[in-house]
């Protein structure tokens, strides 16, 4: 029977029990998380493990009858040391133990399973056939028992002591997994949270980094358009400057006491002032043409000797209009370059033209070429304006304005540097400004690469003009004219009227292909842009005929680009 000296069992189980959910509060986070069961209804719909200890093996199955339940799993041990290695293997809720055993008895185990931290909480009810009073019932609970019962057993007080303290297991094992799982859900959480930190400091980051870009391109943007409508407005001005002088030339030529000097000089106003329209224009074609990517290079070996002289020779009259000293310093040997030649001198050109427009009269200009690790660079000094720090980086961008005053009082679009670039970079090189400030001269420097490849056919390839129609024939021709530009037409016609050719001109593509069926010409000069017809269309139709096969035919339109010629090859 019970022993009326010990604590009530509810209370000793508490005080065992209570400290298993505090123990697990205070685990790492992560670890709980990890530790917590996969399947936890699973476990806890598990029996109960208890262990009953004895050396006799009738009274373990005297103790299985009495607690056989499909709620408990009974492990059997007859010695301490077999309940010590069911200890080790698994987990119990409440340990039944004999006190009088062979070897170790029930008192120094129960002292071992409390000095153990594994076990050390594990409820331990004590059996024995002895009773000694107050003396075997404190040395029980001194080593580690909650209760205390005397053989023989009231079968219906064992299972319930055993059902309190299983009760208490499932609850305390239900209790855990809750915990287990809150504090997996708490780290959980605190993952989440980490992320959504980490996103919202990436996302802060992307905005800055947005808004910043943002701005840089709302500044390129309107640093784009102010270069566009000051390109606009010189654009005009330098458009009406050749303009002005071909109006008076013509109001010349149209006076009735015109004499043949002033006729010749108003001639050459409008074929000098021409000439000018017609290379802005080219520069805007090519402008238009790189900016597209459709701008081809013809390469072929050439010496840049030549190609710089002829660069000079071609702007010289501006340097002998400002009285410059202009100067150019080469290498003796050749400098071989693989290279497109009007591309190359189109460069030079830019630059020696450039250098004579902001050099004051008098002033200086110096070409050197100097070659080193197999490169070659070509500077073109002067000691003209001059160019602000702030400005350098800002030279080769179209359309800019470095001083828009200056520029418009000496004329240009802006587009010539950035051209120069455009077509250095498409041969592989590249391009530098430098100057020493406002006022003190500039240098323009051209990198490029040397070729291995001999530049003998290079003076040929310079020199020669390209094939051409011959200026004058034996026999006049029968030349047929399309254009729907009247002037044109008309200008043309006439041309080639007082050379001796006899010329017909109609104005859209269904007049072209009746004309030239009964006209028959030997020659068309066919413009592409065209009412009803087009010009492919009306070379096609001509080409069609059989009187059509041999007719020397010449496309003529303002759109000279690739696809425009791959079109009219192909018509």
């Amino acid at each position: 029977m019970n022993t009326p000296t010990r604590p009530p069992p509810d209370v000793l189980v508490a005080t065992a029990a209570a400290t298993a959910p505090v123990a697990a509060l205070g685990t790492d986070l992560d670890g709980a998380a990890r530790a917590a069961p996969t399947d936890a209804s699973a476990l806890l719909g598990a029996p109960i493990n208890i262990l009953i200890v004895d050396d006799e093996p009738k009274n373990l199955t005297v103790l299985e009858t009495v607690l056989d339940s499909p709620g408990y799993r009974l492990v059997r041990a007859q010695s301490a040391d077999e309940a010590l290695l069911a200890l080790v293997a698994e987990e119990f809720a409440l340990l039944i133990l004999d006190i009088r055993m062979p070897g170790m008895t029930g008192f120094e185990l129960a002292q071992t399973i409390k000095s153990r931290r594994k076990t050390a909480r594990i409820p331990i009810i004590f059996l024995t056939a002895y009773y000694n009073e107050d003396q075997h019932v404190l040395e029980g609970y001194g080593s580690g028992a909650v209760d205390y019962l005397v053989k023989p057993v009231n079968a219906a007080v064992l299972r319930s002591k055993v059902a309190v303290f299983a009760e208490l297991h499932r609850k305390t094992r239900e209790l855990s997994i809750v915990n287990r799982a809150l504090l997996a859900e708490v780290a959980e959480r605190r993952r989440a949270e980490h992320e959504l930190h980490v996103l919202n400091q990436n996302l802060d980051r992307l905005v800055s980094e947005r808004t910043r870009a943002l701005r840089e391109l709302e500044a390129e943007l309107r640093e784009a358009d102010r270069r566009k409508d000051e390109f606009i407005a010189t654009l005009a001005h330098e458009l009406r400057n050749p303009l002005a002088p071909v109006r008076n030339a013509v109001q010349i030529l149209q006076l009735p006491n015109t004499g043949e000097a002033d006729s010749q000089r108003a001639r050459a106003i409008i074929a000098r002032q021409i000439g000018v329209m017609a290379r802005l224009i080219d520069d805007l074609m090519d402008v238009s043409r790189i900016n597209r990517g459709r701008i081809e290079l013809r390469k072929e070996p050439v010496d840049l000797r030549r190609v710089l002289e002829l660069a000079i020779e071609a702007t010289r009259p501006h340097f002998v209009e400002n009285k410059h000293d202009l100067r150019l310093a080469v290498p003796d040997s050749s400098m071989p370059l693989d290279a497109d030649v009007t591309r190359l001198s189109q460069i030079f050109v830019n630059l020696l033209t450039n250098a004579a427009k902001y050099t004051e009269p008098g002033g200086h200009v110096e070409v050197v070429a100097q070659v080193r690790d197999r490169e070659v660079s070509v500077a073109v000094k002067d000691d003209g304006i001059g160019l602000a720090s702030e400005h350098l980086d800002r030279v080769f961008l179209m359309f800019s304005q470095v001083d828009s005053t200056i520029t418009r009082s000496r004329g240009g679009l802006g587009i010539g540097l950035s051209l120069v670039k455009h077509l250095v970079e498409l041969h592989g090189g590249r391009v530098a400004a430098q100057s020493p400030g406002l006022g003190k001269g500039s240098t323009f420097t051209v990198t490029l690469p040397l070729s291995g490849l001999p530049a003998a056919t290079s003076r040929a390839a310079v020199d020669e003009p390209p094939s051409s129609l011959p200026t004058s024939t034996t026999a006049p021709l029968r030349i047929l004219v399309v254009e729907d530009h009247r002037d044109g037409a008309e200008t043309i016609a006439e041309l080639l009227s007082r050379l001796g050719h006899r010329v017909q001109t109609v104005h859209d593509g269904g007049a072209a292909v009746v004309a030239a069926g009964e006209f028959r010409p030997q020659l068309v000069l066919l413009d592409i842009g065209l009412p009803t017809l087009s010009g492919y269309e009306v070379c096609r139709r001509i080409r069609g005929q059989p009187w059509g096969k041999d007719i020397t035919i010449v496309a003529m339109t303002g759109w000279g680009d690739a696809e425009a010629q791959r079109k009219a090859r192909a018509a």
